[in-house]
């Protein structure tokens, strides 16, 4: 549209901007002659939807239309933004203040004083939703009982004082899928539209709890929330790094906890050649997911069966995420071409297939049939991420030809398809079909988000320069900036272009490891390390948008609140209100330390010690391992000829080990790297050993000296000037002492955990309890 049409709608439309309380219609403008007029988005639908109707907020509110312009003689078009303030049911927020939960209620009002939760509260679920929400309730029912340590019955009726109820009564027009109105009074009712919306009330109330002291309290008030962006997510690459079905399901747990929705699973890739002596034989790559046609595809021993995969799925639908499942094609194909080297392409690499290969088509066809038909498919949900990124251009014409045939072929078995944006950098004229498809924006240089939302594609902000993490590579980011994504990005910023708010093509936003460097002694704990404070900004940023009135410094004081799901505990965190978390004599008096029949106290001068017979000996600790930042101390005298690989601590994840492999070395092990300190214990005399660890490093000291600091290393690739940072990090295990098979033998006292890094001066002066 001219700059004069332009100047001209704006002269002659008077916008409405602000709306009373009584109003329930936004009035539309009068269309300016010769043009028509569209609301075609709003960035608070809860507030006032696309077709203009107005939910009256608890407190007044700004809400940004979106309004689009046509001339009628030539059908241009512009955009016009158009703020309005919509005046609330309350003129201030009430007696008590609005409590921090992460992401942030989108509106409050208090009331005065506050509900107890006691052992005689009950969750009740209304008859008419029984079917519906029971196992929300028996998932509630169990988080509740890890927080307060109550565990409320679960029954269908009426609440009465002191309950929590759960309904779906609300209206779907105003809260939507994940809305739900949040009431505290005598009893607390959550009421939503639909099973989302309630679940996400039940991880408000738990925050809440566990923000308050005696986990009992809440304040009374009401509280009317749901998301600013409908995809909030979060995407891992398994395909570099394989990690445990465990850990993905704990993962579910510990997005749903902050209302993140989306879980994307890239499935399949592989790590860079030039990593692997520029050989794509011995070049790491994997594909995840067991596959009946094709059994040679997935990589042995490192691969999901189907039906764990669709239990996997039910138990995200229960916590209310949407697995997205990501099988990448063409490029970042290795493992396909391993499987079927007769479709790897000669001319770009063994990674990218030969889409000019009438087989290529038939095999990928085949993969993507077996998960997607039937009944009850192997991908339950209704979107399907194809990858479609990274392609050579100059076959940018063939390139366009598979994705469309991909998208069409995957829609057959009635599924919309995800893409990542590459059709800039494959500019060209075969058409790529819009319809049903949503495109990643990850680079602006590889799909222009302005011309890919005028070809009509849907738009997820997936920026690399601001939401990727490749751990320990030296690129992208290590750890998220989460100042500038806090206090500068929301989803409509994508790279360097910011789109209108209430831009009906943004659907939302995602954050991403990328794990390109494989091998490289990254664990799923450093994963998390990074991923965890990168969730509680990037969940606030999704859901509510930016909020000025709350500064960064602010914001990340009382994020340190909020930990994960109550059943989870990836971070390796052991509560405390001291910086010494663990302390145990080993004397035989602590109830709480389990000791088999091979082990003993045996009296040794004035007191008794921990005494390991044989490598049948072991000793169970009440906790599983703890996480940065943390110091180990305890003595050790080990006797003479402990066999190889001996073990002194153990954890689900990780081993310390008395001798690492054949050495005579302190060493430990996990995710199948050998870590050895260079330095052997003495045998036959007693040792002070303190072992600490934070995010880059793991240190050892004797008698108080340090030892020996394993940190991040550069390591020759074998390729030319090639090499890669090499990680050395350890959550401590102490899930035992020992493992009942190849344990250490001889004796140990005195083991006290800190839950932070001591320094020299202070393992120094660690003293022997009498």
């Amino acid at each position: 549209m001219s700059k004069s049409d332009s100047l001209f709608v704006h002269e002659k439309t008077i916008f409405t901007t602000s709306l009373l309380k009584g109003q329930t219609k936004y009035q539309m403008p009068k269309n300016p002659d010769g043009f028509t007029l569209e609301l075609i988005g709003s960035d608070n639908l809860s507030v006032i939807s696309k077709s203009g109707t107005v939910f009256v907020p608890l407190n007044e509110m700004k809400v940004n239309l979106l309004f689009k312009a046509t001339k009628v003689a030539d059908g241009s078009q512009m955009e016009i933004p158009i703020p309005v303030k919509v005046q609330g049911e309350h003129s201030t927020s009430g007696i008590n203040e609005k409590p921090f939960v992460i992401p942030s209620l989108r509106e409050w009002f208090g009331y005065e004083g506050k509900f107890k939760l006691t052992n005689q509260s009950r969750i009740v679920v209304d008859e008419k939703s029984a079917s519906s929400l029971m196992k929300s309730a028996k998932i509630f029912q169990s988080d509740i009982e890890k927080i307060a340590l109550i565990k409320p019955k679960v029954l269908i009726g009426k609440p009465k004082k002191g309950d929590i109820f759960l309904t779906l009564n609300g209206n779907l027009d105003e809260l939507g899928n994940e809305g739900y109105l949040l009431t505290i009074q005598d009893f607390v009712m959550i009421n939503a539209a639909q099973y989302k919306g309630a679940f996400w009330g039940t991880r408000t109330i738990l925050q809440l709890l566990e923000n308050d002291k005696s986990h009992s309290f809440l304040p009374k008030g009401i509280t009317r929330d749901y998301p600013k962006y409908e995809v909030r997510g979060f995407v891992i690459d398994l395909g570099r790094k394989y990690f445990t079905l465990d850990f993905i399901r704990d993962y579910v747990k510990l997005m749903s906890y902050y209302k993140m929705g989306d879980f994307q699973l890239h499935l399949s890739d592989n790590a860079f050649a030039r990593h692997f002596d520029n050989d794509w034989d011995k070049t790491y790559s994997g594909f995840r997911l067991e596959n009946e046609t094709f059994p040679n595809l997935p990589t042995p021993g490192e691969y999901y069966s189907k039906k764990d995969f669709i239990d996997l799925q039910i138990l995200a639908e229960n916590y209310g995420i949407t697995i997205i499942p990501e099988i990448d094609v063409p490029a970042h194909s290795l493992a396909f071409t391993k499987a079927f080297p007769q479709i790897a392409s000669a001319a770009y690499g063994k990674d990218h297939l030969d889409i000019n290969n009438p087989e290529t088509y038939t095999i990928i066809e085949k993969v993507f049939k077996e998960y997607l038909e039937g009944d009850n498919p192997v991908f339950r949900g209704k979107e399907i991420h194809i990858g479609t990124d990274e392609y050579n251009k100059k076959e940018a014409e063939s390139f366009r030809k598979f994705t469309d045939h991909f998208i069409k072929y995957v829609q057959t078995f009635g599924k919309e398809v995800r893409v990542w944006g590459a059709l800039t950098h494959a500019d060209g004229v075969t058409p790529v079909t819009n319809k049903g498809v949503t495109m990643n924006a990850w680079y602006n240089g590889y799909a222009d988000p302005i011309k890919m939302k005028a070809l009509g594609y849907p738009l997820i902000s997936t920026p690399d320069g601001w939401l990727y993490i490749v751990p320990a590579a030296g690129y992208y980011y290590d750890y998220l900036n989460l100042k500038k994504i806090y206090e500068n990005w929301e989803p409509v910023n994508i790279g360097k272009i910011t789109f209108k708010m209430g831009d009906p093509f943004i659907r939302g936003g995602m954050f991403a490891v990328w794990n390109d460097v494989a091998k490289n002694g990254i664990t799923a704990q450093d994963v998390t390390d990074r991923v965890f404070p990168a969730l509680q900004v990037l969940s606030e940023k999704m859901w509510s948008g930016k909020d000025e009135s709350v500064p960064f410094t602010v914001f990340s004081a009382k994020a340190k609140m909020i930990n994960e799901d109550p059943s989870i505990n990836l971070r390796g965190k052991i509560e405390s209100e001291n910086k010494l978390v663990l302390n145990y004599k080993l004397d035989g008096k602590d109830k709480s330390l389990k000791v088999n029949s091979n082990a003993s106290f045996k009296k040794q001068e004035n007191r008794k010690v921990l005494n390991f017979e044989n490598k049948q000996s072991i000793t169970n600790l009440p906790v599983n391992e703890i996480g940065y930042n943390y110091t180990v101390c305890f003595k050790i005298n080990p006797s003479q000829n402990n066999t190889a690989n001996s073990v002194l601590f153990k954890s689900n994840h990780a081993v310390v080990k008395l001798k690492q492999g054949s050495t005579s070395n302190i060493g430990f092990s996990h995710e199948g790297k050998d870590y050895d300190f260079g330095v052997s214990i003495p045998e036959n005399q007693w040792t002070a050993v303190a072992i600490s660890g934070d995010n880059n490093s793991t240190s050892l000291y004797l008698n108080g000296k340090l030892a020996k600091k394993l940190s991040r290393q550069r390591v020759a690739t074998g390729n030319k000037t090639d090499s890669i940072y090499v990680m050395k990090t350890l959550f401590f295990p102490l899930k035992s002492i020992g493992d009942g098979e190849n344990s250490f033998v001889g004796k140990m006292k005195d083991l006290k955990v800190f839950n932070h890094i001591l320094s020299e001066t202070q393992i120094l002066g660690i003293k022997e309890e009498d």
